[in-house]
């Protein structure tokens, strides 16, 4: 005999779960398409792209610690990530002054210009990625994210 309890069929909540997971896939599957094409096109990876994207759109750069919180992420991941980006010479560590702990991460002129050049590809392959949707799918389906994006911080 079954000692678990049944899970509640409630119609709205089902449906809700499986719009859900039909994001996830569809976020699952673009990102492994960007992934890949980063790789081969620029020999980079996603969580680099998103560093030089955050460091785009702050000219005066970034200190570690906005750029982690920029992403999301830990500072140790973004160490590891800007450490292979200096190396590339894509982006320069300044110190901060005032504050030896500190460190300021800023694009290169070639990172700059490097950067714009995948980001225009990006959106060519995204676009490329949601082709399926019409500009007046698009923009109800972006309507219906943000929606759900209030939702989420109500």
């Amino acid at each position: 005999m079954n000692d678990q309890q049944p899970i509640a069929t409630d119609p709205v909540a089902t449906d809700r779960l499986r719009v859900w997971l039909r994001m996830l896939r569809l976020t699952r599957r673009v990102t492994a398409t960007l992934r890949e094409r980063l790789r081969v096109a620029h020999d980079i990876t996603l969580p680099q792209f998103d560093v030089l994207a955050a460091l785009f759109r702050a000219e005066a750069g970034l200190t570690m610690s906005a750029l982690s919180e920029a992403l999301m992420v830990s500072n140790g991941n973004v160490t590891g990530i800007v450490e292979r980006l200096v190396e590339a010479e894509h982006v320069l560590r300044v110190a901060v002054e005032g504050d030896r702990r500190a460190t300021r991460v800023c694009l290169t002129p070639v990172g700059r210009m490097h950067f714009a050049r995948m980001a225009d590809e990006h959106r060519a392959w995204v676009a490329e990625a949601l082709s399926g949707l019409d500009p007046t799918d698009a923009a109800a389906l972006r309507q219906l994210l943000d929606k759900a994006n209030r939702g989420l911080a109500a």
